[in-house]
C-alpha cells in the first residue's frame, strides 16, 4: 500500500471537503432566490465548517517527546476556525490536482484563510491558474487530446527503449486559447518518462501522493478563482508566473501589461486590496505594483529562493528592500531556518535581518517533501540533520511562528497549519 493512502480522509470528511452541488455550507440562494456571497461576512465565516481530518493528529503522535508534543496532544478544539496563518499552496495538491476547483474547495474546507492561484496567460492573453506557463503536459491531460497535443511547443514523443531516450513533451498555456484550455482536465503533477503512449505519460504521480481524487480536475481562469474564493470566504494570493516565452509576447504584450492585468481583475471584481497579496519572484513586478497600483502594492510579496549570502540576506539588503517600498518577503522555508551548535532549529540570519528591517515574512512550503524519515530534502536543506520523522514538521512550524515570526505559511495540505494555529490560538 502506498504511504499516501495512510493519510486519506474518511469518506464523510471528504464529502464535506468537496461538497456536492454547493460550494460550502450556507452557499446557494437566499429566500428571494438571489445568490449569496459571504466573503466579507464575518459572522458567516465564523460558522464555516472546518475539517482538519486525521493527518494533524498523525503528525502530532509522530513527534519527538517534549513540551510541544504535549501541548499539541492536549489541544481541545470544539470548532476549528479559518486562519490566515494557513495559506493554501496551489490548493491542496498533496492529494488533489493542483489549481483545480476541487483542490481549492478542499483547501478552504481545511481552514486555509488565504488561497493561491498561480497566474499564467493563454495564447489569447487570458489569465488562468497554473503553476507554470509550461506545465500543461504534467498537470493536465493535454497530450491525450490529439488536436491540442499537436499545438504544444513539443508534442508528446514516446520513449525509445532501444536508445534509452525518455518520453518528452512541453505544453504551454500560451500554446492554446482559453476555450481550448477549458477542454482540459487537471491531474496530479507528474509524468512517466518510460511512456510509449500519451495515456502512459500521464502516469507519474509520486508514490506518497494519490490519484484517488484526480478523477475530476476542473481547471479555472483567474477570474473564476476570484469568484470562487469570494464565495468560499477566503483571501487571495495570486502569483504572477515568470513567462517562458519572450516578452513582450507577440511584440506588444509587455511584462507590465501582464502585471497590470492581474491587478485589474481584482479591481473589476470589487475586491478589497487589503485581502490580496500579489506575489512574484521578480522584484521588478513587485516594484511595479508598489509604484503603479499602490493600493494592491501595499501587500505585494517578493518571493525568494536564492541562496543566502551577504548580497541576499544581510541587514543592508533587507533595508534596501524596505527603502524601495517592499513590505513582505516570502522565502523558501529553509532560508528562514538554521541549526544552533546543539543541533536545534533556530531562525537564520536572513530571518533575523528581515524581522529587524520590519519586513513581514511568509514561508513556503509545508507538506511538499513527502515522508521525512530521512530528512526533508530541498525544502529543509539548512536543517535536514534535525529532521528524521514526519512530526518534525510541526516543530518547524512552531519555530517559524514563535521564533521567526512569520505571518503565513504555505502548505500543500492546509489542515496541518490550521490545526497548529487553532491549538496555539494563532489567527
Amino acid at each position: 500500500m502506498k504511504t499516501a493512502f495512510k493519510w486519506l480522509l474518511p469518506l464523510s470528511a471528504l464529502m464535506i471537503l468537496l461538497g456536492s452541488t454547493q460550494v460550502y455550507a450556507g452557499e446557494g440562494k437566499d429566500n428571494k432566490g438571489h445568490d449569496k456571497h459571504h466573503h466579507n461576512d464575518k459572522h458567516h465565516r465564523h460558522h464555516d465548517v472546518i475539517q482538519v481530518g486525521p493527518r494533524p493528529y498523525f503528525l502530532v503522535n509522530d513527534m519527538d517527546d517534549g513540551p510541544l508534543k504535549k501541548k499539541l496532544q492536549s489541544c481541545r478544539v470544539d470548532e476549528f476556525r479559518r486562519t490566515d496563518l494557513s495559506i493554501a499552496h496551489r490548493g491542496a495538491p498533496m492529494q488533489f490536482p493542483e489549481h483545480t476547483r476541487e483542490s481549492y474547495i478542499a483547501a478552504a474546507r481545511m481552514g486555509a484563510g488565504i488561497v493561491e492561484c498561480d497566474v499564467a496567460f493563454t495564447k489569447d492573453r487570458e489569465l488562468v491558474c497554473r503553476h507554470a506557463q509550461n506545465d500543461l503536459h504534467t498537470t493536465t491531460n493535454i497530450v491525450t487530446i490529439p488536436e491540442l497535443n499537436a499545438k504544444c511547443t513539443q508534442p508528446f514523443q514516446p520513449a525509445n527503449p532501444a536508445t534509452g531516450t525518455p518520453a518528452e513533451a512541453e505544453c504551454r498555456t500560451s500554446d492554446i486559447t482559453l476555450a481550448e484550455f477549458k477542454q482540459l482536465r487537471g491531474k496530479m503533477d507528474g509524468f512517466n518518462p518510460d511512456a510509449t503512449t500519451p495515456e502512459e505519460y500521464l502516469q507519474g504521480t509520486a508514490d506518497w501522493r494519490t490519484d484517488l481524487y484526480a478523477t475530476n480536475g476542473t481547471l479555472m481562469t483567474h477570474k473564476e478563482s476570484i469568484e470562487l474564493f469570494s464565495k468560499l470566504g477566503v483571501k487571495f494570493t495570486p502569483e504572477l508566473k515568470t513567462p517562458v516565452v519572450e516578452m513582450p509576447y507577440e511584440g506588444d504584450y509587455t511584462q507590465q501589461d501582464y502585471a497590470r492585468q492581474l491587478i485589474a481583475e481584482y479591481e473589476d471584481a470589487g475586491i478589497d486590496p487589503a485581502e490580496v497579496w500579489p506575489q512574484s519572484f521578480e522584484l521588478d513586478d513587485v516594484l511595479y505594483w508598489i509604484n503603479n497600483t499602490p493600493a494592491f502594492g501595499q501587500q505585494a510579496v517578493f518571493l525568494d529562493q536564492r541562496p543566502n549570502s551577504e548580497d541576499t540576506a544581510s541587514a543592508a539588503y533587507m533595508h534596501s528592500l524596505t527603502q524601495q517600498g517592499v513590505k513582505v518577503v516570502a522565502p523558501a522555508l529553509w532560508k528562514l531556518l538554521a541549526l544552533d551548535p546543539r543541533g536545534d532549529i533556530v531562525p537564520s540570519d536572513y530571518a533575523v535581518n528581515a524581522k529587524a528591517a520590519g519586513l513581514d515574512m511568509i514561508a513556503w512550503s509545508m507538506e511538499r517533501s513527502g515522508p521525512l524519515a530521512t530528512g526533508g530534502g530541498w525544502y529543509y536543506q539548512t536543517v535536514n540533520d534535525a529532521i528524521n520523522n514526519d512530526g518534525d514538521m510541526l516543530t518547524v512550524i512552531d519555530v517559524l511562528v514563535r521564533e521567526v515570526g512569520v505571518v503565513g505559511i504555505f502548505s500543500d495540505w492546509p489542515a496541518t497549519v490550521t490545526y497548529y494555529a487553532n491549538c496555539m490560538k494563532r489567527r
